[in-house]
């Protein structure tokens, strides 16, 4: 059966779009227009309560019954341990797959969030302290994450679901004034993963 998505085009919302493409999962999109304040509807708010993009309803949960699940995180783990894909089920990879993920939905997303909305504001009086103290945790962000693919080509050894998740932020890497350049194996990675035929779908459907 078919997973309604009620998503936006925003970084969470695509890591959804993606990890759905990957899993090769049918499902149609519900526009949430975030611009609109729509995320704060009666009948949003019973599937996400805390009133974010993205979630899911899936009509064939445990035992065929509908289920919904909110926050981008929880719905990755909750899709891929549905299809048995891109999440070991046990040992040092799942644990990696879960930390990486933790990284992103805890700071790799939170950092460069506050990059964008600081940005955005037009009296530098406002900017002056924040916008610095943002954009130095989201650098130091980015050279945590070179390191890691220094070592190995997926940020848990294989393709998982926090690659998924980190993806979504980086695609705004230029949004959050962030030069790839200067993060080499960030930059390796982020071209093979859009490389990818069902990430491409993944940010090709329309989410606006």
């Amino acid at each position: 059966m078919t997973i309604q998505l009620y998503a936006f085009d925003t970084p969470n919302g695509r890591k959804i779009s993606v990890a759905l493409e990957e899993m090769n999962l049918p499902y149609e999109v519900r526009f949430v227009n975030i611009t609109k304040d729509e995320q704060f509807n009666p009948e949003f708010l019973k599937i996400s309560p805390n009133n974010k993009i993205p979630a899911i309803v899936d009509p064939d949960g445990d035992n065929g019954q509908p289920i919904s699940v909110f926050e981008s995180g929880a719905i990755l783990i909750y899709l891929a341990e549905k299809t048995g894909q891109f999440l070991p089920k046990s040992g040092p990879l799942r644990v990696s797959a879960l930390e990486w993920l933790m990284f992103q939905v805890g700071g790799f997303g939170p950092m460069p969030g506050q990059v964008h909305h600081f940005l955005g504001l037009t009296d530098q009086a406002d900017q002056r302290y924040a916008l610095p103290r943002f954009m130095k945790e989201t650098l130091r962000l980015y050279g945590v994450m070179d390191k890691r693919l220094a070592e190995q080509p997926f940020f848990a050894t294989e393709l998982s679901i926090a690659d998924f998740a980190i993806l979504g932020w980086v695609w705004r890497h230029e949004r959050h004034q962030v030069d790839l350049a200067n993060f080499p194996h960030v930059k390796r990675w982020y071209e093979l993963m859009m490389s990818r035929p069902a990430v491409q779908r993944g940010f090709s459907v329309a989410l606006k």
